[in-house]
């Protein structure tokens, strides 16, 4: 295989709950982000839970960035997944600001390494708080997945 990609799971909690249910808010934040991040969007479809909450995906040409929202709890599911030159960090910063996360913990992965061996490659896994202005991140080493033989 010869792409690369780079995967974000992303966690946000603390956030506000507001706008973790709004449909639309939560729409055009994605989109924001998507741009941000130097992605070409193609499509975005986004549905209500019951009783709250927003599940929803935005389509890009570089693959897709998608969101789960649990008003309730203060808490986003998000993935972003990009190929080429699009940086997935920057819609990362845009979610972050936009849902007014207290904490975000990533796990940065590249997909579809170009090598023999396992296509997926856990970069970095961290946690960042945001505390009155100022950010702290707690990074922790990749740990290697054991190789199923």
């Amino acid at each position: 295989m010869d792409t690369r990609g780079r995967h974000l799971l992303v966690e946000y909690s603390g956030c506000d709950s507001a706008m973790l249910d709004d449909l639309e808010g939560i729409e055009s934040l994605m989109n924001e982000a998507a741009r941000a991040a130097r992605a070409n969007v193609v499509a975005s479809v986004f549905q209500p839970f019951v009783p709250q909450g927003v599940t929803g995906v935005v389509v890009i040409e570089e693959s897709h960035l998608s969101i789960h929202t649990w008003p309730e709890y203060g808490y986003a599911a998000v993935d972003f997944f990009t190929c080429g030159q699009a940086d997935p960090e920057l819609a990362h910063d845009v979610l972050k600001r936009g849902l007014s996360a207290k904490v975000a913990e990533v796990m940065h992965v590249d997909r579809g390494m170009p090598t023999p061996g396992p296509g997926i490659h856990t970069r970095s896994h961290r946690v960042e708080r945001v505390e009155q202005g100022a950010a702290e991140a707690v990074v922790r080493p990749a740990v290697p997945a054991p190789m199923q033989t």
